[in-house]
């Protein structure tokens, strides 16, 4: 792991987003229907929300740091889901990999949901939109 021990305590701030693509027959089918896991939005902002909080766990060398806030958001698009995921800490180290995390594991968990009803789901575009504190700030332009 890098060495974070002499670098400021601030707070670190980070935005991911991801897609998922849908069929219209499958979203029609997600907005009608529950499906038997139940709704696949909710599920998948609690399971991003989860996946963030395990960051370390899952990245090799990634630091473990204490979250003040992660938030994941889902709507429907007219191609799919839109993901969005912010996490929020105090520390020495960014939060880039946990909002990224964040919004690929609910991207993973709609895949799952609707796995049964489409074959050919496309998850794409997850990709850092901001950060914020420490050496650098960074905006998607």
């Amino acid at each position: 792991m890098v060495d974070v021990s002499g670098k400021e305590m601030s707070v670190r701030r980070a935005v991911a987003s991801g897609r998922v693509l849908l069929s219209s027959t499958t979203l029609k089918t997600l907005k009608t229907h529950p499906t038997p896991k139940g709704d696949p939005l909710e599920i998948a902002r609690i399971a991003g929300i989860i996946a963030a909080k395990k960051t370390s766990e899952l990245i090799p060398l990634c630091h473990q740091i204490n979250l003040s806030k992660v938030n994941v958001t889902a709507e429907f698009k007219d191609d799919g889901v839109a993901l969005t995921a912010e996490a929020v800490t105090n520390s020495q180290t960014g939060v880039e990999m946990e909002a990224l995390t964040a919004v690929s594991v609910a991207a993973l968990t709609i895949y799952d949901m609707c796995k049964a009803v489409q074959k050919d789901i496309v998850i794409t575009d997850i990709r850092l939109e901001s950060k914020t504190g420490g050496k650098a700030d960074y905006q998607r332009g």
